[in-house]
C-alpha cells in the first residue's frame, strides 16, 4: 500500500466520517498542532535515557495525545460511535505529576528563560506548542463543539511541561535563567498591595 493517496494536491482532506475540509481548516490547524506536540514529547524521549522514569510518564501522554487527535478529527455529530476515548483520570493524573515534581523543588517566584539543556528546552518548547493547540481548540469549540476533557487536559498538559522543564534543570544542578519577578510578587514585596 502506498503511503500517497494524491486525495490531498487540491487542498482538501478527509476527517473522521469522510467529509472532506480545506487544509487550513481550523480542525486540521488544531490536529496539525497536536501531532507537532506529540513529535515533540517523541523528540523528548529519545534525549532521556531508556530507564528514566518519565519514559512512562511521556509515553502515556503520547498514547492519550493520539486518542485526542481522533477524537478532534471527528465532527461533534458523530463522535459518539468514535471507539477511541480519553482516559477519564488523565488530567487528574496531570496534576498529581506536578504536584510531586513541584514538592521537591522551590517555588517560583519569577518568569523563567527557556533553556537550560537540551531535555529542558525541549519540554519548553513541547509547552508552548500545548498552548498554541489549547488556543487552536477552543477555536474549534467555537464551531463544532470539543469535549470539555480535551480542553482540560492539554490546559493541564503544558503546565506538567513547565514543570518537568523546571525540574530537569533542578534536578541537573542548573540554575535558571530569570527574567523578572512576578509582577504580584513585586508589588506585595513594595507595599503597594
Amino acid at each position: 500500500m502506498r503511503i500517497y493517496t494524491r486525495g490531498g494536491d487540491k487542498g482538501k482532506t478527509k476527517i473522521h466520517g469522510g467529509e472532506r475540509v480545506e487544509k487550513d481548516d481550523i480542525r486540521i490547524e488544531a490536529n496539525g498542532t497536536l501531532d507537532e506536540l506529540n513529535s515533540l514529547l517523541g523528540v523528548v524521549r529519545a534525549f532521556l535515557p531508556g530507564e528514566h522514569p518519565w519514559q512512562q510518564v511521556l509515553f502515556r501522554i503520547q498514547k492519550e495525545m493520539m486518542v485526542i487527535m481522533s477524537q478532534v478529527a471527528t465532527p461533534e455529530a458523530i463522535r459518539s460511535v468514535n471507539p477511541n476515548v480519553l482516559d477519564e483520570e488523565i488530567t487528574v493524573w496531570c496534576e498529581s505529576q506536578i504536584d510531586a515534581l513541584t514538592a521537591e523543588m522551590e517555588e517560583s517566584h519569577f518568569f523563567i528563560l527557556p533553556g537550560g539543556n537540551l531535555v529542558s528546552s525541549h519540554l519548553q518548547l513541547a509547552r508552548a506548542v500545548a498552548r498554541r493547540a489549547e488556543r487552536h481548540l477552543w477555536t474549534l469549540n467555537r464551531v463544532d463543539k470539543v469535549p470539555e476533557s480535551i480542553l482540560q487536559f492539554i490546559n493541564r498538559l503544558s503546565d506538567l511541561l513547565f514543570t518537568m522543564g523546571r525540574f530537569e534543570m533542578f534536578s541537573q544542578g542548573t540554575p535558571e535563567e530569570r527574567w523578572q519577578d512576578f509582577l504580584y510578587k513585586r508589588k506585595h514585596r513594595s507595599g503597594l498591595e
